[in-house]
């Protein structure tokens, strides 16, 4: 694991300070910036960071500006640290491609354990290769074609097609969504479900139709001959 990059991005010295603890006892190598501007600077001249902690209130540059250029370049997965707990924030963050939302106060261990899932799931050499309609989904290397062009997907966005994939002709409840795409854990609610859909939808093209909108239930992946 001490191969794995990790930036942690806040303005407070003692909450970067605290999370970096808990990340090196992981095995997890800790890279840090106080703010927006030197997040970017740091991202873009480092190869390989394979996760973002990120705080949004910051000076110079917030969270959400960081969050707009790298997702410019890159799909690399971003948990976002809030201490405001508003669900247009989170929307705002998972509209602009952020994969996790956690509000403070928050457990580092807590984080550490979201960081890890994440992390586990885009790291692994073994997966299935899923095929419906034109749609290739390769789990182990994390990539999707659809008619043999590649599309990118966010972590959240490829979790989410994979499972509708998977349970393809079954109609799946919002709720089956965040607990199977968002961990049971995970307070979110159907709105969150929602903007993800339709970004996902966005990026498949003609091939989003594939996902079906069930009213008052959620969604239902059907491929149309």
């Amino acid at each position: 694991m001490n191969d794995l990059k990790i930036l942690v991005v806040d303005d407070e010295s003692r909450m970067r300070k605290l999370v970096k603890d808990f990340l090196n006892r992981a095995g997890y190598q800790v890279l840090e910036a106080g703010d927006g501007e030197e997040a970017v600077d740091v991202f873009f001249s480092t190869k390989g960071i394979d996760l973002l902690v990120l705080d949004v209130m910051m000076p110079r540059m917030d969270g959400w500006e960081v969050v707009r250029e790298i997702r410019k370049v890159s799909e690399v997965p971003i948990i976002m640290l809030t201490a405001k707990d508003q669900e247009n924030d989170e929307l705002q963050g998972f509209d602009l491609g952020v994969d996790e939302y956690i509000s403070k106060p928050f457990s580092p261990k807590i984080l550490v354990a979201r960081i890890e899932a994440i992390l586990r799931r885009t790291r692994q050499q073994d997966g299935e290769v899923l095929k419906a309609g034109g749609i290739v989904l390769d789990e182990a290397a994390h990539m999707v074609t659809i008619d043999d062009k590649s599309i990118d997907l966010s972590f959240k966005e490829f979790e989410l097609l994979s499972y509708f994939m998977k349970n393809e002709g079954r109609a799946l409840t919002r709720e089956n969504i965040l607990n199977q795409v968002w961990n049971y854990d995970y307070c979110g609610v159907a709105r969150t479900i929602d903007t993800h859909v339709k970004k996902l939808r966005n990026k498949m093209g003609s091939k989003g139709a594939y996902i079906r909108t069930i009213w008052g239930m959620g969604y239902k992946f059907e491929v149309q001959e």
